[in-house]
């Protein structure tokens, strides 16, 4: 027997409000797996088209069910979840704010000053744009080269990929290192955020590494350090400029990018972003998040090659709060607050050791946003950071 057409319609209308409700929770529960660490990921970034959802469930639920006790659950989850959208919505101009001032406060009061005006004018005039969010960021035309080998360390073939403006010339050079827990990941990921950082007027390198556990630590810096020696000596071939180059990477990149710029022999490096990077290996080990979707310590022995216990010297070793003996490059450090990979507080405490030795150093926390946030390039957290990154970079590489 067939169930009336307003009965199935009622039932869509439930299930729409309660799928809405289970992806908004997300925005602020804690995610205890990996697989469930997509969603809370994701969700705070599509908040806008969350609201949109929550929004329509809502309207159907008030309106078009007769069935009295599933309208109020229907209403009740729409409504929570339109709450939780509208908590990240309403907090985007308090935390812009807070970006501002810490961005005035690490890098000078005038800092914008120091720009040129045509690099300004190519910038995005607004840290949040709600209508990006649906069609996305427009990126730009650039030129993209792939499949570059600069060094093939036993055998193993390592690769880049370049982008660069359209117009011929010569640029300062970014260097991209990709995140994956030291484990996977290639130089194509985040193509979208190479592609429009190279149509703002700079070389972009995204540059490959060796993967643990087959290759431990040191061999990724090691291969980092390679691929900035192979890009000073060639960097003419690319329209870069090797005396003006900054390091962004993310999580385990981001980690490796401050290592190598940090090191006391490093090639003149004239910034560093780290999005979202482990600073302290030592006490990352010590007292991993909780929930602990990727599994701290089994992730840090693969890359260490054992515990902290049987290798306690290389884990200092290989954490970049460790080198803050000797004048270092201004660093910019962006971290979620929902981050149950790589806690907020880490870079907190790398913030504070960069400011009190004398160097430069800029740290921007996002309230709602979790670990790799910006996997949504158009993402509500992305704009954000995207926002100031490009600035930063500005600053660092173009300052009259």
């Amino acid at each position: 027997m067939f169930l009336k057409p307003k009965i199935l319609f009622s039932w869509f209308v439930f299930l729409l409000s309660f799928t809405s409700l289970f992806l908004s929770s997300w925005i602020v529960l804690p995610a205890p797996n990996m697989f469930l660490l997509t969603l809370a990921v994701g969700a705070p970034e599509v908040s806008p088209w969350l609201l949109l959802f929550n929004s329509l469930s809502f309207l159907l639920s008030f309106f078009c069910i007769r069935r009295h006790q599933s309208q109020r659950l229907a209403c009740i989850f729409s409504l929570i979840g339109l709450l939780i959208c509208v908590w990240v919505l309403v907090n985007i101009p308090i935390s812009q704010m807070q970006m501002d001032k810490a961005m005035k406060q690490g890098l000078g009061t005038n800092y914008l000053e120091e720009i040129p005006v045509s690099a300004r004018a190519r910038m995005q005039t607004h840290p949040f744009d709600l209508v990006n969010s649906f069609r996305g960021i427009p990126l730009g035309k650039t030129r993209h080269q792939k499949d570059i080998i600069f060094a093939s360390p036993a055998g193993v073939p390592l690769k880049m990929e370049v982008y660069q403006p359209p117009e011929v010339g010569k640029y300062p050079a970014v260097i991209v290192i990709y995140g994956g827990a030291w484990q996977y990941g290639n130089p194509h990921a985040n193509s979208e955020f190479n592609q429009y950082i190279a149509h703002q007027g700079y070389t972009v390198f995204a540059i490959d590494y060796r993967h643990a556990p087959k290759y431990k630590f040191p061999t990724q810096l090691d291969d980092v350090r390679t691929a900035l020696n192979f890009i000073r000596k060639h960097a003419a071939a690319y329209e870069a400029d090797p005396e003006r180059m900054v390091l962004i990477g993310r999580s385990a990149g981001a980690h490796l990018a401050m290592l190598a710029a940090y090191q006391p022999d490093a090639p003149p490096i004239r910034g560093v972003v780290d999005y979202y990077g482990p600073v302290n290996l030592s006490e990352g080990y010590k007292t991993p998040p909780n929930p602990d979707p990727i599994n701290t310590r089994a992730v840090l022995k693969a890359f260490m090659g054992g515990s902290l216990e049987e290798f306690p010297n290389q884990y200092e070793i290989a954490s970049p709060i460790n080198y803050l003996t000797h004048p270092l490059p201004p660093t910019l450090l962006i971290y979620g607050s929902r981050d149950h990979l790589v806690e907020a507080r880490f870079g907190r405490q790398m913030y504070e050791r960069l400011k009190n030795s004398g160097n430069t150093a800029v740290f921007l926390q996002i309230p709602w946003a979790e670990h790799a946030f910006d996997a949504v390039f158009n993402g509500v957290s992305n704009q954000l950071a995207l926002y100031h990154t490009e600035r930063f970079l500005a600053w660092a590489l173009l300052k009259q």
